[in-house]
């Protein structure tokens, strides 16, 4: 057994050297990050919920999760730790007498936990090792109204487009290989979920969602109704993207043949997918707000998370990698703050992607991105 210090919590794991679900008992340190910005999201809605509120960890493996949420946490007053590992709970059981916590401990399947407790949780958290997809309907359903659904993909090489028939298996979507596919896999995401929860009649909106390291998450507020529910799937639409000239765009419903409109080539569509906000400013502000309040080890790279998230708010679907860009013009990529600048005096809207440091987001069209980068060009020379 090995001791991990994480937040305000120890737990103690066994041991095993590779990660993977042949592990004895699943912990990720990697996920660490995952989990820090998991305990500011949960605070930031028991602070809108204003009372005591319950969790459900549903793939809880070490327990950490649900462990923290009740050390770390206010207003948490009940937690579920569920993992259909017996050797799990244990390991859940030993690490909640480790920290005095008393979590409601169960070995179940996750969708049969879910299906077995609707409308109970006001988080439901899921966080598989590999896709959510088998488990969104339990999900959906069991979510109750003015909930918080916050779900994990790590099956990051079919929601990216490198394997595109798993995708079309597990989120009924098309993914595309592009500079942002990572965008494109989150909106798969979202949309999958926000489809999922309204067969039930609830409504989904997207508080805080992003891509990190080698996995993708959503936090999903759900709001029971099936007229919330039509509202949400206006949402729900394809990106369209030239790969000869760049130029994307997104349309909302199901996209009709047609030509770039920038340099007539053929569009490929990806989706359905979510194509509206995938985040919320002011749940984001409360979520920075509240890390000066918690012990978190990755402090930091949360925070430089939350600020680059709360820039995309208002902006269009998809990004431009200037590097891409330059790579198509074959000129050498110039500053990347001098390409948003100029983008900016020319009266265009531009900010930075989480997903890709390279990346900007913008409502110009490629055209006036080159020509911003070939005037900074000239202007080098």
């Amino acid at each position: 057994m090995i001791t991990i210090n994480e937040g305000s919590v120890t737990v103690e794991v066994p041991d095993f050297t590779k990660v993977s679900s042949r592990a004895p008992v699943f912990y990720n340190p990697v996920m660490e990050f995952n989990r820090d910005v998991s305990v500011l999201a949960v605070q930031a809605f028991q602070r809108i919920l204003d009372r005591d509120i319950s969790v459900a960890d549903t793939f809880s493996g070490s327990g950490i999760r649900a462990i923290r949420y009740l050390v770390e946490v206010d207003g948490v007053s009940e937690a579920a730790a569920n993992d259909i590992n017996p050797l799990a709970v244990e390991c859940i059981e030993h690490n909640s007498k480790l920290n005095s916590v008393s979590p409601i401990v169960s070995r179940e399947d996750a969708a049969i936990f879910l299906r077995g407790n609707p409308g109970r949780f006001d988080v439901i958290d899921v966080d598989p090792f590999g896709t959510p997809a088998p488990f969104m309907d339990s999900a959906a359903a069991s979510s109750r109204n003015r909930s918080l659904l916050a779900v994990t993909a790590t099956d990051t090489s079919g929601l990216c487009g490198t394997y595109i028939k798993p995708c079309l298996r597990k989120y009924s979507a098309r993914p595309l290989k592009t500079e942002y596919c990572h965008e494109t896999g989150l909106r798969i995401l979202a949309g999958f979920t926000a489809m999922n929860l309204a067969r039930y009649s609830k409504g989904a909106s997207f508080l805080l969602s992003h891509s990190s390291q080698h996995y993708m998450r959503i936090y999903a507020h759900v709001r029971r109704g099936a007229g919330r529910a039509d509202e949400a799937l206006k949402n729900i639409g394809y990106m369209l993207h030239c790969f000869s000239c760049l130029h994307h765009e997104h349309v909302r419903g199901v996209p009709e043949d047609r030509k770039c409109p920038v340099c007539g080539g053929k569009m490929d569509a990806a989706g359905p997918l979510w194509v509206g906000e995938l985040h919320d400013e002011k749940f984001i502000g409360s979520m920075m707000a509240e890390a000066k309040n918690k012990t978190l080890n990755r402090s930091e790279d949360v925070l430089k998370l939350l600020k680059t998230c709360v820039g995309e708010v208002g902006m269009p679907p998809g990004f431009y990698d200037v590097h891409e860009v330059c790579s198509k013009l074959g000129v050498s990529a110039p500053p990347l703050m001098d390409v948003m600048g100029g983008l900016e005096e020319a009266g265009f809207r531009v900010s930075r992607t989480h997903i890709r440091p390279t990346g900007i987001k913008t409502d110009a069209t490629i055209r006036k991105i080159e020509e911003v980068i070939m005037d900074l060009h000239g202007s080098h020379q």
